[in-house]
């Protein structure tokens, strides 16, 4: 096999320091309080690697890495107790490595499934399962984040009605606007469920 010689310059942008990592363009934004980000987001959603430079995706916007054969990484770092509410993937796994702290996981429609996970311990959710993350150490925690198996994007994720119904109770002109810019709240729900919300 040919193989390929990379110079010192071709190899640094495919690194990621910890300490040059940035969030997600919607956290930097906050045009949504963030009571309501926590609900749909790690507190923070640091980006790692991110899609090839023809996909674009949330994740792939600024990514320090460009292009890993369609797998995204990042890190999601929640304070004690935060973590998104239940979230279903329609063609991405998404692979969860305690890095730091622990976590527990729920799944289900009702997110009436759980496991607790500690540092190392890695967890991994199909496709059309609904699925949250919570910290439930004393710290910080923090996953690591790979998603594999399609596009990554807004249209890729489909958040459960009770996130809808928690944003409604905080303010519900924020969620006719997620739902217009972003994403849907009908995980868990059958196709003619979903039209008629």
């Amino acid at each position: 096999m040919k193989t390929r010689n990379l110079t010192a310059d071709e190899m640094a942008e495919r690194v990621a320091r910890y300490e040059g990592l940035t969030p997600i363009a919607v956290q930097l934004e906050k045009k949504h309080q963030q009571e309501i980000l926590d609900l749909i987001y790690a507190r923070q959603l640091l980006l790692v690697v991110g899609l090839e430079k023809d996909r674009r995706s949330a994740i792939s916007n600024s990514a320090p890495i460009v292009g890993a054969g369609g797998m995204t990484i990042t890190y999601a770092v929640c304070p004690p107790g935060q973590g998104p509410g239940l979230h279903a993937h329609k063609d991405t796994y998404e692979t969860f490595t305690v890095m730091r702290g622990r976590f527990a996981f729920l799944w289900g429609d009702e997110g009436d499934q759980s496991v607790v996970l500690d540092e190392f311990d890695v967890i991994s959710v199909p496709p059309r399962v609904n699925r949250a993350f919570r910290n439930v150490g004393d710290g910080e925690g923090v996953l690591q984040v790979v998603i594999t198996g399609g596009v990554h994007d807004h249209n890729d994720i489909d958040l459960s009605p009770q996130v809808g119904e928690a944003i409604d109770r905080i303010d519900p002109e924020a969620r006719k606007i997620i739902e217009k810019e972003m994403f849907t709240f009908t995980a868990g729900k059958d196709q003619d469920e979903a039209e008629s919300a």
